[in-house]
């Protein structure tokens, strides 16, 4: 248990460092999802699936296959089961919602859904969670 913690750990950081995003807010992603090498959780309302630690949506899939040139399937296996692909994942898509809107709490609700109602109090869980475990100061 500790080795794959561990490797989570590190995953978290090397990515949040290859995409400009703070370690802090992967961790409170990570801690509200709750998600496991090798889940995939669903179906959701629109028939989609979560997969892994970060809970990647696979509507990513498609895009995710073609810039990685490989099938869908072979994406969605390493979404699911590799811990580093996943959390990178995961960064990704916060830097590109970041790099859209500008703002880093609206990014992490859109992390979660592009919904304003749905996003927003899926931000506010990731930062009670951020606040709980001191991985952000309350004023």
């Amino acid at each position: 248990m500790a080795v794959a913690t561990n490797l989570l750990a590190a995953c978290l950081l090397i990515a949040a460092q290859t995409y400009s995003i703070p370690p802090a807010v992967l961790l409170g992603i990570y801690q509200v999802e709750g998600g496991k090498v090798g889940q995939q959780v669903g179906p959701n309302d629109n028939g989609t699936y979560d997969l892994g630690p970060m809970q990647i949506n696979t509507v990513w899939l498609p895009s995710l296959a073609k810039e990685w040139d490989v099938p869908v399937s072979t994406a969605k296996k390493w979404i699911r089961d590799d811990p580093c692909t996943n959390v990178g994942v995961a960064a990704w898509i916060l830097r590109r919602n970041l790099d859209e809107t500008g703002d880093l709490a609206r990014s992490i609700a859109q992390y979660h859904s592009r919904t304003p109602t749905i996003g927003s109090a899926y931000r506010r869980k990731v930062v009670g969670s951020m606040q709980r475990n001191g991985l952000m100061k309350v004023d």
